[in-house]
């Protein structure tokens, strides 16, 4: 199972387990859902494509008690209906759970329609939004369903990119590895490619899937110098404002590595093909970390 896949057997059994919950999604995905429309018809949507539709049908549901679960690719959910998702959502005060696919590059081939590099920042903007970037099938299910049984808006970053190793889902960053020079965090799917970079590194690593919020103590309690590098699989610098709310009192210096936001790739290329483009394989962040770390 990938997790995409996972994500659709997730969703089906919570549309058994919980009474509550509802699923409102747009033509994507619907190969997924087949046993599931049919056992539960009237909570499983297919607005077509339509993706406004989609996000204010969901914060309708929600307005009436329901758990919406609102799905389409990244790009159609988050760029494509962001008035939606801030006014019917965060401005009505409900919650739900968003859960976008294909991440920054996985439908590479569909050009730059298809590629959303810039969700997590775009939803930063709101107040309030638990972010949720897991890297392993086990990690879709524990954040999907962490997401329903939960309150507030919740975005679940449903990726082709994974990790190797699952970890728990939580608030807490995760020590992976110990160092002194420097400390390393890699949100989401990053984090094999962080650990081969730094592998002969003194450097302490922090892993979460938990992007939003994030946790500051960890990094206070774990920096023991002044560098810090974040890595993260989305626009580069998304991520910066949290860590210099951290370390607001903190000397420090931060290198943010993520996707350019100085260049438009616009080959079609295959997803390991943007992510190379972008240094955020291990060689790449090997690069930027020697040149920086000197």
């Amino acid at each position: 199972m990938n997790p995409r896949e996972q994500f659709a057997a997730t969703t089906t059994a919570l549309l058994d387990e919980r009474a509550d919950t509802a699923l409102v999604y747009a033509e994507v995905s619907g190969q997924y859902f087949g046993d599931a429309t049919k056992a539960h018809p009237d909570r499983v949507i297919n607005v077509g494509i339509r993706e406004q539709l989609l996000v204010s049908a969901a914060a309708g549901l929600a307005l009436t008690g329901m758990r919406p679960i609102a799905h389409t690719f990244g790009p159609f959910l988050v760029e494509r209906a962001f008035e939606q998702i801030k006014l019917d959502f965060g401005h009505q005060g409900v919650g739900g759970v968003l859960v976008g696919s294909a991440g920054s590059f996985d439908v590479a081939v569909g050009g730059r329609t298809h590629q959303a590099p810039g969700d997590v920042t775009l939803l930063d903007t709101l107040p309030g939004v638990t972010v949720h970037a897991p890297s392993t099938d086990a990690e879709v299910d524990a954040a999907l369903r962490e997401a329903v049984a939960g309150d507030g808006l919740h975005y679940v970053r449903v990726t082709g990119q994974t990790n190797r190793e699952t970890f728990p889902v939580g608030p807490r960053l995760h020590e992976v590895k110990r160092g002194e020079r420097a400390v390393v965090v890699a949100l989401g799917p990053v984090l094999d490619d962080v650990l081969a970079a730094t592998a002969d590194l003194d450097v302490t690593v922090l892993y979460t899937s938990r992007v939003r919020p994030f946790d500051g103590a960890t990094l206070r309690a774990a920096l023991s110098s002044t560098d810090v590098v974040v890595v993260e699989p989305w626009l580069a610098g998304t991520s910066a404002h949290v860590i210099a709310e951290a370390l607001a009192d903190r000397p420090h210096r931060l290198l943010a590595l993520g996707v350019s936001r100085d260049e438009e790739l616009r080959r079609y290329g295959s997803p390991s093909d943007h992510v190379r483009a972008h240094g955020l394989d291990a060689a790449g962040i090997r690069r930027r970390l020697d040149a920086w770390l000197g």
